[in-house]
């Protein structure tokens, strides 16, 4: 199975950072964001590649998955051996590329990597959303699974009032994952069967209070639909609206996941707190983090 990741974006809202830095080259402590999401895609046993879609005018990425043995080596005979061991360990990844000659929506970025994929199922991992634990793309295999290779989403429950920010999902509760059989119908590890898919809905209309997160198991029907689906919101090929049409010719479930289980770098401020969240609770940085907000006398809001 191969994992396509999107990250043919501008990255407007980094501007003027990322005039000359990729969004996805932003570091979270000592790795870009696009490594993050690398690694979880790989994590599943049934991984075998990632496939990074991105825009020729990105060539940083590439040259951050390649090999670096003169580096490697520099650092090696300076006593350097971890840096050295980092450099080996991310120009050994198994990633391969796809462009996306021009801005035409998250669907036309995963047609681009068709070829890739060649008919099989795939799970698609939206590059700006980190996950430390590595565990939601295993919990939608589980479930697809389960379901005769059925397509399968992740999701997560927000505020009622907050669903006209998000696409949610239409549906009924068909299970849950093992372990998780007594939790409520929004809570992790619920499944749904999903009906149908609603792009920012007004609350008084919302079919549900479950929102799609950053990660997708796919059909290869899917893939196809996208060959030809129209443009949709914003003039461009939407994923959601081949996803819909899907509906009428397969089933696709959804998992809920506990929406603080990633974190969303697709912002300054969300990137922010990212970085100020997993350097609060990873080890090797949390004491000198707080040693460096304490110096400057604290955080206050």
């Amino acid at each position: 199975m191969k994992a396509i990741i999107p990250a043919a974006g501008l990255g407007t809202r980094f501007l003027p950072s990322t005039k000359c830095t990729p969004k996805e080259m932003l570091p979270v402590l000592d790795k870009p964001v696009i490594q993050y999401v690398v690694e979880e895609a790989l994590e599943p046993e049934e991984v075998t590649d990632a496939i990074i879609v991105t825009s020729p005018n990105k060539p940083e990425l590439l040259s951050y998955f390649q090999p670096d043995t003169a580096l490697e080596q520099l650092l090696r005979s300076r006593g350097k051996t971890a840096y050295a061991d980092a450099v080996a360990e991310a120009g050994g990844l198994p990633v391969d590329f796809r462009f996306q000659y021009k801005p035409n929506g998250l669907g036309h970025a995963i047609r681009s990597a068709a070829d890739a994929v060649a008919g099989e199922s795939f799970l698609v991992l939206l590059g700006d959303y980190v996950v430390p634990a590595r565990d939601i793309c295993d919990k939608m295999l589980e479930v697809s699974r389960a379901h005769g290779g059925a397509s399968v989403i992740a999701v997560a429950a927000c505020a009622p009032e907050e669903v006209s920010r998000y696409g949610v999902i239409a549906g009924e509760r068909a299970g849950s994952l093992a372990g998780a059989e007594d939790v409520a119908d929004c809570e992790p590890g619920a499944v749904w069967r999903i009906s149908g898919l609603v792009e920012k809905p007004d609350p008084a209309d919302a079919p549900s209070n479950l929102y799609i997160v950053g990660r997708y198991l796919l059909s290869p029907l899917v893939m196809d639909l996208l060959a030809d689906q129209a443009p949709g919101a914003g003039g461009e090929v939407q994923l959601t609206d081949a996803m819909a049409r899907s509906l009428d010719r397969e089933t696709m479930y959804a998992v809920v996941i506990d929406p603080l289980s990633g974190y969303d770098t697709g912002t300054p401020s969300g990137w922010m707190a990212t970085n100020a969240l997993m350097a609060a609770s990873d080890p090797r940085f949390r004491d000198e983090f707080w040693d460096a907000i304490e110096v400057r006398g604290g955080l206050t809001r």
